[in-house]
């Protein structure tokens, strides 16, 4: 079965070693005597397809692409030398080669190079991998149906789709033991997905010379230098038809048909099927992101019910009748909203605002920011669940970060000069120095730390750019007639929070494009030994970064802006040039669920725009001349040449706008209920966005393995902690529900109606002759002598004129104590919720349990099969001893 000779038993790492001295005069010729694969001259007489995923003799299958431009400049011959000698390593590793000339190719400039791994490859790198593969059927009962399966038929995809093949009792594949495992047909036994895992294995690891001293390999650095121009596995048909090949699955045909179009949106996904064609690494995502969804559910039907809620409740709020009546309202003076250029003004001027955040803070909030915190526990802790079916559904179980993750990175191997010797495995292994660490973690952090101050400073500089055109808004709305007809719902306080929210965008999206490009320089610097060292790195920083991007405004308008305001006479001012901003009358809370709106929002509008139509438009200006020609002259390989490219951190970034998405509606939830509404629709659409640029607008990514969603995991539960404590402080400080509150309970003046009087108790009074010069208005054309402002200070006549009163210190300890209370409610709740549920389901530790015992079972039943057939044969190494030995183990297998 061994067609290689001593090469096929041997790892490339091994291979290279061994060839450290032997020059590399090319590539060499794979001798095909004895194989399966047609001669040249039966090649030529046989017509084959250009959309083919097989070499030229239609037998063996493309299982990766790469792809070179043959220009004539200085680097050329260069170029040619690390080509031919990674390509002479490639054929000394037992891959096949075959390339396609430029002149085949549409443009006549690209040349590409077809590889294909045969059996003897594959089994080899399977067992370094510890690819698992079915030894039997399972015969374990599927789960008992649910009774509301009826209901969901509509919801259901075909059979055929949701479970392409049986499944498998697995075990990990071993070069020693190929009859234990159901081999039917060695072409098909590894999947697609399997192969091209194997064989970027071999890529990235492959050598292509010495340069200034130093060893050099893997095809990361060969695209980096432009020796090569793509690297990618094959799609395995057109997205729109299936292949003409028989011997083709056409599942990304499948896939785009019941999984990519948006008309399929209510159906299930084809997770199964996704995790075959793409992997598990990407399968787990497209798991994560449609149970996200399904749980999202939940929460916008409550959110819509709280808002419902307000919006009936409306017309019998008594703050906004009061703002809103003329006797009342309309008879209260305010305060002027800005020095000298200000008026005065009449409080029932904000009566439709005072009505519209009726519709966010009332006492439906309270419940949902409770809901909300035990919402998010749910949602983690089935997540977990869901996650361990998985695990075991997808033989991965035993999955602890495989090698692909803990083995050391290419680009550490390369710039690590020094080696030491591993006290586990006693080998010498590459290290960095600590001192050369600690350098480059020291440039990280203030890298790191510089652009977090950057977005600080900006965040100062719209917070300035809102106290100042705050007075110009102000004074121009209260001067120009024009304006008057929509004066009471376009506030100056609104239009300040529009405008400033949407700069705030802008320089969100600014510093995003420019952090993720510094955060991904100084990840790379650091030189992390793993893959998942790596990821987790990178995603730390971005995650800080965007954290504070994104959230900072919104943390501003509920925490501190109108809380250091100071009062008329006295106000507060910023680099003592700004006065700072008030809330409205009605409170802070609108101008919030502003904000969150338009940033939310606008992010999602933003990321839909990148992830569909960006790659729509370069695929469709890559091929504009391919249309053209005939589909016949149109390869498979050039078709996928022509896709975008879904790099290795091309999860991370989906991953990414989620988590950022799962803060906007856990974060500051208290203020707007719609948000869980919005982020539901949006991720009815993202999913088939992610599913339909993948199936049809990126090369097929190479499929990788993992067994959860990583560090992400953790960054959820930590937001998950701190929405608790967000949401007590934005229903204590930033609503007005707890004055409310203090005042129905403690100073009412009506028994009949204990909300009535409460906007004038809310209100302090001020003696406008108290007014500085410099904070004076130039005119007071009715001459008002006092004025209000939102406060709870003593008047003018009173012995401690403009001193807190008692009234504020009660409601500043009645604060306090709902923040105490509502953080340790949630939080018992939270953790008994999360103590309840057990992480794994009980069936499935079952099953997993049941699977180990079958598949040790039938591995010790095979290898006493094979311990007879020695005796049998007179092999004097197999003894009796070792016969019984054997048998009991099979025995305390059993009984264990």
């Amino acid at each position: 079965m061994n067609r290689l000779g001593k090469k096929a038993n041997e790892t490339l790492i091994e291979m290279a070693l061994s060839a450290d001295g032997e020059e590399c005069n090319g590539p060499e010729t794979i001798s095909t005597a004895g194989s399966e694969i047609p001669s040249s001259s039966e090649i030529d007489k046989r017509h084959q397809s250009k959309d083919s995923i097989f070499f030229r003799d239609g037998v063996r299958r493309i299982d990766f692409v790469l792809s070179y431009v043959d220009d004539l400049n200085k680097e050329w011959e260069k170029k040619l030398e690390r080509r031919k000698e990674f390509e002479s390593n490639l054929q000394k590793a037992g891959l096949e080669l075959e390339t396609e000339d430029k002149k085949e190719s549409e443009d006549g400039k690209i040349f590409f190079v077809k590889i294909h791994a045969p059996w003897e490859v594959l089994i080899t790198y399977a067992e370094v991998l510890n690819i698992k593969v079915p030894i039997r059927e399972n015969d374990i009962p599927p789960m008992v149906e649910n009774p509301l399966d009826c209901v969901l038929f509509p919801l259901r995809l075909p059979e055929k789709v949701m479970h392409p093949e049986p499944d498998y009792f697995t075990a990990p594949f071993s070069k020693d033991k190929q009859e234990l495992y159901l081999i039917n047909d060695e072409s098909t036994f590894f999947s697609p997905s399997m192969r091209n895992r194997i064989v970027n294995y071999i890529l990235t690891r492959c050598p292509y010379g010495t340069e200034e001293g130093k060893k050099k390999f893997g095809i990361k650095r060969l695209l980096n230098n432009g020796t090569y121009t793509a690297a990618y596995p094959l799609h395995d048909c057109q997205y729109w038809k299936k292949a003409s090949d028989p011997n083709c699955d056409s599942e990304r045909y499948t896939l785009y048909m019941e999984w990519a179009r948006f008309l399929r949106f209510y159906k299930e996904q084809p997770l199964v099927l996704i995790r075959k064609y793409y992997g598990e690494k990407i399968g787990i995502y497209f798991a994560w992101l449609g149970f996200y969804t399904e749980m999202l559910f939940l929460a916008a039907v409550v959110g819509l019910i709280c808002f419902l809620y307000g919006l009936f409740t409306m017309d019998e709020n008594m703050s906004s009748k009061e703002i809103c009546d003329p006797a009342i309202g309309g008879e209260i003076i305010m305060c002027p909203l800005c020095d000298r250029d200000c008026e005065y003004w009449r409080l029932n001027t904000t009566c439709e605002s005072s009505q519209y955040s009726h519709l966010f803070d009332n006492v439906a909030t309270l419940f949902f920011a409770i809901f909300m915190g035990i919402w998010v526990t749910l949602f983690l802790e089935f997540w977990k669940r869901r996650q361990a079916r998985l695990k075991y559904e997808w033989d991965l179980v035993d999955f602890e970060e495989e090698q692909q993750q803990l083995q050391l990175r290419p680009e550490y191997e390369a710039k690590c000069t020094q080696k030491k010797k591993n006290p586990v495995t006693q080998e010498m292994e590459p290290y960095i120095p600590l001192t050369s660490q600690a350098v480059r973690f020291c440039i990280s952090g203030a890298t790191v730390l510089f652009w977090v101050s950057l977005i600080i400073a900006s965040m100062i500089a719209v917070i300035v750019y809102r106290l100042a055109v705050y007075a110009a808004f102000a004074s121009l709305m209260e001067n120009t007639q024009t304006l008057q007809p929509i004066s009471g719902v376009l506030t100056p306080q609104l239009a300040t929070s529009v405008t400033a929210s949407c700069l705030n965008f802008v320089i969100i999206m600014i510093l995003n494009f420019f952090y993720e490009r510094i955060a991904i320089w100084i990840t790379d610097m650091e030189i992390p030994r793993t893959h998942m060292e790596y990821e987790n790195r990178l995603t730390m920083k971005m995650f800080l970064f965007q954290f504070v991007n994104y959230y900072s405004s919104c943390f501003y308008v509920a925490f501190f802006k109108g809380k250091f305001v100071g009062y008329p006479g006295a106000y507060t001012y910023m680099f003592n040039r700004w006065r700072n901003e008030e809330c409205d009358p009605a409170g802070c809370l609108i101008e919030l669920t502003t904000q969150l709106t338009i940033v939310m929002a606008g992010k999602q509008i933003w990321g839909n725009i990148q992830e569909a139509i960006v790659p729509w438009i370069c695929n469709w200006w890559g091929r504009r001349k391919a249309r053209n020609n005939p589909e016949n002259l149109y390869s498979r390989w050039e078709q996928d040449h022509d896709l975008q490219t879904f790099g290795a951190l091309g999860l991370f970034y989906e991953y990414l706008e989620m988590v950022i998405q799962f803060g906007f509606i856990t974060l500051f939830v208290a203020s707007f209920p719609l948000a869980p509404l919005l982020a539901l629709m949006n991720n009815i659409l993202e999913i088939r966005v992610d599913s339909w640029k993948l199936t049809t607008q990126y090369r097929r990514p190479v499929a990788a393995k993992a067994h959860s969603i990583g560090v992400w995991q953790e960054i959820l539960n930590g937001m998950a902690i701190l929405s608790v404590v967000t949401n007590a402080f934005i229903v204590a400080f930033t609503s007005d529900m707890i004055p409310r509150l203090v005042y129905y309970y403690a100073y009412f003046e009506n028994e009949h109606s204990p909300m009535s009087g409460y906007i004038n108790n809310s209100l302090s009074v001020f003696l406008i002759s108290d007014f500085p010069e410099e904070n004076k208005p130039k005119e007071n054309p009715e001459n008002f002598v006092i004025c209000r402002y939102r406060d709870y200070r003593y008047p003018p006549d009173h012995e401690k004129k403009y001193m807190h009163t008692m009234q504020f210190w009660h409601i500043l300890a009645a604060k306090l104590a709902f923040i105490i209370i509502m953080e340790h409610v949630v939080f018992i709740v939270k953790f008994f919720v999360a103590w309840m549920i057990p992480d794994v389901p009980a069936d499935v530790k079952a099953k997993i349990k049941r699977e180990k015992y079958l598949t040790q079972k039938i591995l010790h039943e095979y290898e006493l099969e094979k311990l007879k057939e020695r005796l049998c044969q007179g092999d004097t190494r197999a003894t009796e001893k070792e016969f019984m030995a054997t048998e009991g183990r099979m025995e305390l297998s059993r009984a264990m």
